[in-house]
């Protein structure tokens, strides 16, 4: 079977992600425990593991979780990380988004944290969530997020369309994997219209340094070239705010937190 592009990127960079500041330990990870008061006896999942970052943080919350991905060398890493913490309680899983292998109402918790700009079908993740969570159960997203109204009320439609086109295609320049990042406002009426109970958001500031940020992807010269070109864009600049500090190039990405519930029957 041909990998995906996101398992050839993804495979070859495992290693690299499981030391990565951002997903380690990013201010996100912390703020999402936080946000969805995990209970001792829950049953988690989290989707697009990556090295199981996600995953790892809430075992020692939860009575189980199961850390799924689709690609295998990342599953690797969080077996590895797992064992290095002695983490007895994660299991690992191979997983499409799109078409999860559980059971309907199997878990009390959905976890996906910096992945879903990856996928094809980000509504039919959605779903898919809605149907393995029990009824009562808590989905909750961190992702990067587009330029939308949300973010930038002084901004016309047309402005924002033109930024969040430019945006992507930033990102997907540097990691080809890359499909989307939904808006704030796409998000939210994504989950409201599956059924979720009105999802609680917040932004943050994710400082990305802009070095290891290529190294990840193994950007080649022409093409960090072109990426730092990018930067001088009007629209990128006002809405990724690169600049120089101890002598890095840093930018800023906006990374949205956004738990809903699925109701419980009336």
């Amino acid at each position: 079977m041909t990998k995906s592009l996101v398992e050839t990127q993804f495979g070859a960079s495992a290693a690299s992600y499981a030391t990565s500041s951002v997903h380690a330990s990013g201010a996100s990870l912390a703020r999402l425990v936080a946000l969805t008061s995990p209970m001792p006896n829950w049953k988690a999942l989290d989707v697009a593991t990556g090295a199981g970052h996600t995953a790892l943080a809430f075992a020692p919350l939860v009575a189980q979780v199961f850390a799924s991905d689709i690609t295998d060398e990342m599953l690797a890493e969080t077996r590895k990380l797992a064992a290095a913490r002695a983490l007895l309680n994660v299991a690992t899983t191979r997983a499409d988004a799109a078409t999860l292998p559980f059971d309907d109402d199997a878990f009390d918790l959905v976890t996906c944290r910096l992945a879903a700009h990856h996928f094809d079908d980000i509504p039919q993740f959605v779903r898919e969530a809605w149907r393995v969570l029990k009824p009562g159960g808590v989905l909750a997203i961190a992702d990067n997020v587009g330029p939308d109204a949300l973010l930038l009320p002084d901004r016309s439609a047309e402005q924002i369309a033109e930024m969040a086109e430019i945006y992507n295609a930033y990102e997907k320049l540097r990691d080809p994997s890359h499909v989307r990042c939904f808006g704030l406002n796409e998000w939210l009426s994504v989950l409201t219209e599956t059924g979720f109970d009105q999802p609680r958001f917040e932004v943050l500031d994710q400082d990305i340094v802009f070095e290891p940020w290529i190294k990840r992807m193994r950007c080649d010269v022409d093409t960090v070239d072109e990426l730092e070109a990018m930067l001088e864009n009007n629209l990128l600049i006002d809405f990724l705010r690169p600049r120089t500090e101890n002598d890095e190039r840093l930018f800023t990405l906006q990374e949205a937190i956004i738990v809903a519930r699925k109701p419980e029957p009336a």
